[in-house]
């Protein structure tokens, strides 16, 4: 029983049960620290994108990011407000306002424990690569086009949710552009990207902020502040509460509840992924989409917003020298002692400023040298890439990864369908299996009124009629029929009903249907499916 609840043990334990020394924990230490200061303008700047007051984001960042190191089934991930949840965030405040993105949010959470309690952990890698490389770079476009406005410094009092009308509002508004707020973005941008250069440990992300700070304070530059835009930044999470309830609300926000979930677990399980890659260690995917759901209930009671893993805070808290989630308790205490220490400071960061953080973080977040390779490769894998890739920038994420994952479904079908062949044999070997293959014995002569076919490939319901077209396609009716199996690695039970209705025509037209090289397990699924029945046991053999 211990065993089977093993894969929910939180990472936290077992690096306890192995010993915790004064090492370690300095490690951690520095690279926790580090990791919260990094934190700091990603939380503020992702939590205003998504359409909410900043202090959102940092609260997220204390409360889930706490939880989930506490909780999870990685080591070292970093959990707290992520771009990929930017758009669907945005979307539901648009529509359902906070309250409903509470409902949703509480809701996904529940759905997350459900899914690490039924271990669907595993499951989730199914989803094809190109998918995730589709909606990820989606994601990242429609952050950049999202940070016009104040990366711009565009007169615009509200932003439409919608792509197309976002692009249109910005085109119309572009003459009142603000030369200061496009200098003071900018110049973050490039102080981030020569600090990740010249420096890739360096927290450039926070220097750079606090550097475009100062230089509007002191030049006293006619920039959009958090100060003037939403007021100061409270010192300390609210009081524990809950959203109000009600089935209307909840009807109305549960597909958003799903796509919530969905994104969450994906991106949280990816993260534990990467983080292996560089770590050399496994995580445990069930205990980790449990403490994701525990992590958004937490960041919803302390007026949050969703939470999961973020790749870039978790390879920075790799590189920093992370060994234990105790690093990323401390990211999340520091956090929290730095707004309790500098909100006043915190509330004077221009909006440009992280406008240039989003930009940054959109561009890495687009993985374009993915996208090409799979543009060159394969034209359906290319067709989902930019299938999910639309629908994520035009429609909705949901929408796009539900048409993905099903074309993606529908085209390996098809290219096993084309490997799948049903032909004819012009000889008859006779095996020996004692003998070595050197040795066995020749192939023999197959007589006029016998006809032998294999299936070459997996027999399921797209192909289950090329046994009948092979019957058409010969020129007189044969005796007897063969149908070697050895090479059919997989049947569906339309290939088995096919089966038993080609048994049922050969007898039909008087032709003796004898079936070859069928292991004890399709011989199984024979007798379970009645094809054994159908065909006689005396015509299959081994």
């Amino acid at each position: 029983m211990a065993f089977i609840y093993s894969d929910l043990i939180p990472k936290t334990f077992v690096c306890l049960k192995e010993g915790y020394n004064k090492k370690t924990f300095f490690s951690d230490l520095f690279a926790g620290m580090s990791v919260g200061v990094i934190a700091l303008p990603l939380s503020l700047a992702f939590a205003i994108a998504s359409g909410l007051t900043p202090e959102k984001g940092l609260f997220t960042a204390i409360i889930a990011g706490f939880l989930i190191s506490l909780l999870g089934g990685s080591r070292v991930q970093i959990g707290g407000p992520a771009g990929a949840f930017v758009v669907i965030v945005y979307g539901i405040v648009q529509e359902f306002g906070y309250d409903g993105l509470l409902i949703a949010t509480m809701l996904a959470a529940v759905m997350l424990i459900i899914m690490g309690l039924a271990r669907f952990g595993v499951l989730l890698k199914f989803i094809p690569y190109p998918v995730t490389t589709g909606f990820t770079t989606g994601i990242a476009i429609t952050i950049l086009v999202s940070q016009i406005k104040d990366f711009f410094g565009l007169e615009i009092d509200k932003v439409p949710p919608q792509f197309v009308e976002k692009c249109n509002l910005f085109c119309q508004m572009a003459h009142t552009f603000n030369f200061s707020a496009l200098g003071v973005a900018v110049g973050t941008l490039l102080l981030i990207v020569v600090l990740r250069r010249v420096m890739p440990k360096f927290p450039g992300a926070i220097f750079a902020v606090v550097i475009a700070t100062l230089v509007v304070l002191l030049f006293q530059l006619p920039v959009e502040t958090i100060q003037s835009k939403f007021g100061s930044i409270p010192r300390l999470p609210p009081l524990p509460s809950l959203p109000e309830f009600s089935l209307e609300k909840i009807k109305a926000v549960f597909p958003s509840a799903i796509t919530l979930a969905l994104l969450g677990a994906i991106e949280s399980l990816l993260c534990a992924v990467v983080a292996d890659g560089m770590t050399g260690q496994r995580h445990r995917p069930n205990c980790e989409l449990i403490a994701q759901g525990v992590a958004n209930m937490g960041a919803c009671i302390f007026g949050g917003m969703p939470a999961t893993g973020t790749i870039a805070r978790t390879s920075a808290n790799i590189r920093l020298g992370a060994r234990t989630p105790f690093a990323g308790m401390i990211h999340s205490i520091t956090l929290l002692l730095i707004i309790v220490a500098f909100a006043p400071l915190a509330a004077m960061i221009p909006l440009a400023a992280l406008a240039g953080v989003l930009v940054f973080v959109a561009w890495n977040m687009m993985e374009l040298s993915h996208f090409v390779e799979i543009m060159r490769g394969h034209k359906g894998d290319a067709l989902v890439l930019l299938t999910t890739f639309f629908l994520t920038i035009l429609i909705d994420l949901s929408v796009a990864v539900q048409i993905g994952v099903l074309m993606a479904a529908v085209i390996f079908l098809k290219r096993m369908t084309d490997k799948t062949t049903v032909q004819i044999c012009q000889e008859l070997v006779k095996e020996n299996r004692d003998e070595t293959p050197e040795h066995s014995a020749p192939a023999v002569k197959i007589p006029s009124d016998v006809v032998v076919f294999e299936i070459n490939g997996p027999f399921f319901y797209s192909v289950a009629d090329l046994l009948d077209e092979a019957l058409r396609r010969l020129d007189k009716q044969p005796r007897t029929f063969i149908l070697r199996v050895d090479k059919m690695p997989l049947i569906d039970a339309t290939g088995l009903y096919a089966l038993k209705k080609f048994a049922g025509k050969c007898k039909a037209h008087d032709i003796h249907f004898l079936v070859t090289g069928v292991t004890p397990h399709l011989l199984e699924q024979f007798n379970q499916a009645n094809v054994t029945k159908a065909i006689g046991r005396e015509n299959i053999s081994r």
